[in-house]
């Protein structure tokens, strides 16, 4: 049984420094995230963050998919090794701004960021530059899905609003 876990637990190591979003960090800054972070499994339906709490957590998404719910209703869904989620509230200190759950069974890497207040001079400075470059790359991306997906949708409102205009005025 200790080797089967052994050997499930390094393949999930080896799974996570495989995650391009974690590229960026050199080995030391990864075994630095890596030393503040936990492996957490969640089953299906199972929320892992709530819409208006507070925290310090950032996932990254191992295994799985999870579903994202603002007021209720599902917005989005991710479902790719590697995608980062709850990191909203870490980088504005407000409340989590859409709950995450768990679609099927998800295994997350979960990092308490405020470890980077723990970090010192040089190491704080470095960390830092590469973390919220991470971020900055994720919400980049995301705001071009974003913007495509808002041009698609004003595009079909122009046309819906010229069928209603032309049948006004068969009428």
């Amino acid at each position: 049984m200790k080797v089967e876990l052994l050997k499930e637990n390094m393949e999930l190591i080896d799974k996570l420094k495989e995650m391009p979003v974690l590229h960026a960090f050199g080995k030391r800054d990864i075994g630095k995230l890596f030393s503040f972070s936990n492996v957490k499994r969640y089953a299906a339906g199972e929320t892992i963050i709530e819409e208006g709490s507070y925290d310090n957590w950032i996932y990254f998404l191992v295994g799985g998919s999870v579903r994202i719910i603002k007021n209720g209703k599902e917005i989005d869904e991710l479902r790719r090794t590697g995608d980062i989620f709850g990191e909203m509230c870490v980088i504005d200190g407000n409340p989590r701004s859409a709950s995450i759950q768990a679609v099927g069974n998800v295994t997350c890497l979960a990092t308490d960021v405020s470890f980077m207040d723990s970090l010192y001079n040089e190491d704080k400075v470095a960390f830092c530059s590469i973390f919220y470059q991470m971020i900055a790359e994720v919400l980049a991306c995301r705001l071009r899905e974003t913007s495509s997906e808002l041009a698609r949708h004003k595009e079909e409102i122009q046309k819906l609003k010229s069928i209603i205009n032309s049948n006004q005025k068969g009428a």
